[in-house]
């Protein structure tokens, strides 16, 4: 059950729009001096390869541009659906006289961010829920129907801060990375899942190449006995699939595929873009931030679809029923990308890719099955030997 944060309502001093982008100005330089000092004081590509425990600040990527996109405006109703560190509800809460619903599945954000909501005086609610709640927060919350959202999909540093959550596998902790703490472990599903669905995790999720040697190996080593912590697994996978020197961590992809296995990271995000959709009022903005293909493969199709783009377009079969009308405006085709300043300041920011669009009037869009099989293992035919 979802848990909020929320202190009574204080008069606030109202803030200009522009005034409020320059804060969040303010607030990305600050934080990428902070990540640029952070990579000069580590090893070359640590802020990549997070999951190697490089230092990964959690920067706000694309923070003036997401702002921009959703155009605050005095008395908005507005949603940060990933708070994480709060960069993006400090923005929005700059930006303009708003009122802010944060959501965040990881109690630790919870806990956290209370100074921000006893900061905000009484225009932020902190809430602890998944994407897959957003609806019903909001709805409860008074935050109904929204005028803006943002999702930001990256993963967040205090995750991989705290060895004993079992996010990094730079100092051993126990091999979890249950952002809530509780469901199936990584664990569970290293030394229980059956060989071709480990592979199947291990390339869907993480798009690793050596996604069956390593799945093959993980099997053999289990027997002799379980892996329990992180530092086994990322030595034995170092082992059976060895990197070029450069390159990111060879156990990176597979810790990210088991993080999103676990925490069913992409079910979720597509959960929270539905529920986005249902929840925002007529001309109401939407802006996403995403980091791998994964992620951006899913609002990309998500939002053609809905902006006519999608294989419902003008031409039909005779007696085909016509699309729906679109239940959004997108602006451009192509992603907003990370300035050559931001990615010089914060090399995270370099994958980074933010897409947005506008609330029309029109009833949301059922799912598709081709957006279902962005988010699913492929169905296997147990009738196979």
């Amino acid at each position: 059950m979802a848990r909020q944060t929320i202190l009574p309502r204080r008069s606030p001093t109202a803030t200009r729009a522009g005034e409020g982008l320059a804060a969040a100005r303010r607030v990305g330089r600050a934080a990428g001096t902070n990540a640029r000092m952070s990579a000069m004081g580590g090893d070359r590509g640590a802020d990549l390869d997070p999951a190697a425990g490089g230092s990964v600040r959690h920067v706000p990527v694309l923070l003036e541009e997401a702002v921009a996109a959703l155009r605050p405006r005095d008395g908005g109703r507005y949603l940060d659906a990933t708070f994480g560190a709060g960069g993006y509800t400090r923005a929005l809460l700059a930006a303009a006289d708003t009122k802010v619903l944060a959501l965040d599945r990881d109690p630790t954000a919870i806990a956290a961010g209370a100074d921000l909501v006893a900061e905000a005086a009484g225009r932020l609610t902190l809430v602890e829920a998944r994407f897959s709640e957003l609806e019903t927060v909001a709805t409860s919350q008074g935050f109904a129907p929204l005028d803006g959202a943002v999702f930001d999909i990256g993963v967040s540093s205090m995750q991989f801060d705290e060895a004993e959550r079992g996010f990094s596998f730079r100092d051993d902790g126990p091999l979890d990375m249950r952002m809530e703490g509780k469901g199936v472990s990584a664990a569970e599903i290293v030394n229980e899942a059956d060989e071709e669905t480990l592979a199947d995790i291990l390339y869907f999720y993480g798009e690793e190449r050596a996604a069956r040697r390593i799945a093959r190996a993980i099997a053999h080593d289990r027997k002799l006995a379980p892996f329990l912590s992180t530092k086994p697994l990322a030595e034995m996978i170092a082992r059976v699939a060895p990197g070029r020197p450069g390159d990111i961590h060879p156990a990176t992809k597979s810790f990210q595929a088991l993080r999103i296995a676990v925490n069913d990271e992409l079910g979720q995000l597509l959960d929270g873009l539905a529920a986005a959709e249902r929840v925002l009022a007529e001309g109401g903005r939407l802006a996403v931030v995403t980091f791998h293909s994964l992620e951006d493969r899913i609002v990309k199709q998500f939002l053609s679809e809905r902006c006519g783009r999608g294989e419902t377009g003008s031409r039909r079969l005779p007696g085909e029923r016509a699309p729906p009308p679109p239940s959004f405006v997108c602006e451009g085709r192509q992603p907003v990308a990370p300035t050559q300043e931001e990615t010089a300041a914060n090399p995270r920011a370099r994958s980074a890719k933010l897409r947005h669009g506008t609330r029309t009037a029109a009833p949301p869009f059922p799912l598709t099955d081709k957006l279902v099989r962005l988010v699913r293992l492929p169905a296997r035919d147990k009738g196979k030997a």
